[in-house]
C-alpha cells in the first residue's frame, strides 16, 4: 500500500530503508525534541529499526516511510495507538513536506482505523511542530512537566487532539 501526494511517496517500510532512517536517527537537530537520545551509530539503529518500524504484525502501530524525489527522508505514523507522530531530516525542513505527508497520512488513519481521535505528544520547545499540529487542526488538550527523561534531562509534554472529521 502506498500514500502519495503532490511531491511525496508514503510507503511501508522495507528492511533496505535503515541507513537512510539512520541518517535521521543520528541527527541531532532531528531528534532534539524526539523521545530519545540521537542514535550514536549504525547498530543502535539496527537494533531498533525491527521493533520500531518492522512491526507490521502489531495493530498498536502503524509506521510509513517518506520519500522524497526518490530519497527516504523520515517517517510518520501511529505508534501506541492513536498517538500520531513524525520525524524529517533536517535537510528537507521549511519546505512544507511535514504538512503534505501528514494530511494524506491523517485521511488514510481515519479511513483505516477505528478510532475517535488522533492525538500527539510534542515537546513545548518545538514550536514548528505544534503550529503544524495546530495547522492541521489538532488542538492543545493538556500538558504535563516532567515526562520524559533523556540523558539524564527532564523534558515536558504538551497533548493535542484531533478528532475524527464527521
Amino acid at each position: 500500500m502506498e500514500l502519495r501526494t503532490a511531491r511525496l511517496l508514503l510507503r511501508r517500510p522495507v528492511p533496505d530503508d535503515l541507513v537512510p532512517i539512520h541518517a535521521v536517527m543520528s541527527s541531532p537537530e532531528a531528534m532534539r525534541y524526539w523521545s530519545t537520545l540521537p542514535h550514536e551509530s549504525l547498530a543502535v539503529t539496527e537494533a531498533w529499526f525491527p521493533g520500531a518500524l518492522l512491526s507490521f504484525d502489531n495493530p498498536a502501530w502503524d509506521e510509513w516511510i517518506i520519500e522524497h524525489e526518490g530519497r527516504v527522508v523520515g517517517y510518520m505514523g501511529i505508534w501506541n495507538m492513536p498517538e500520531f507522530g513524525f520525524i524529517l531530516h533536517p535537510d528537507v525542513w521549511g519546505r512544507g513536506l511535514a504538512t503534505e505527508a501528514a494530511t494524506a497520512f491523517i485521511e488514510y488513519a481515519f479511513a483505516a482505523h477505528p478510532i475517535d481521535a488522533l492525538t500527539a505528544d510534542v515537546d513545548p520547545r518545538n514550536t514548528a511542530s505544534l503550529k503544524l499540529l495546530q495547522r492541521l487542526g489538532f488542538t492543545v488538550t493538556g500538558t504535563a512537566r516532567n515526562t520524559f527523561l533523556i540523558g539524564g534531562e527532564w523534558y515536558d509534554s504538551v497533548y493535542l487532539s484531533l478528532p475524527r472529521p464527521h
